[in-house]
């Protein structure tokens, strides 16, 4: 497979990750979304303390082909950005998983995370989607 696929997080149908940290969960964009997006050139980071809803909006990605929505995987309120995506955005191209994270979340409900993609279930959903 060409795209990065990691273990130890979780994914959402958005190509969004989540990586569980104690009570908190990092999120980012998936290699392959990052992929798809090509180079990015501005991230609008959420504000710390605000409230996000699974499924919905909660950070905006835009590239030199799309402006993309950042999906929150979970429900939770906004602890920490990374502010290195104010002046790096394209962090999220190098090292989607690593540097290029976008945000920190405190989970409210950990099953939320449970029902997210593992590795393999997202490898077969990716491979899905190319095939569309």
């Amino acid at each position: 497979m060409k795209y990065n696929i990691v273990d130890g997080v979780k994914y959402t149908r958005k190509h969004e990750w989540a990586r569980r940290e104690g009570d908190t969960a990092v999120v980012g964009l998936s290699d392959y979304a990052q992929d798809k997006l090509g180079e990015i050139v501005f991230v609008e980071l959420p504000d710390i303390g605000a409230e996000i809803e699974a499924g919905k909006g909660s950070a905006v990605i835009e590239s030199v082909k799309a402006v993309a929505d950042l999906y929150a995987p979970v429900d939770g309120t906004v602890v920490e950005v990374n502010e290195e995506l104010l002046d790096q955005p394209e962090l999220i191209n190098s090292d989607p998983y690593g540097d290029g994270w976008v945000y920190k979340v405190e989970v409210k409900d950990e099953s939320q995370l449970d029902a997210l993609m593992d590795k393999p279930a997202y490898e077969k959903f990716v491979v899905e989607e190319d095939e569309k």
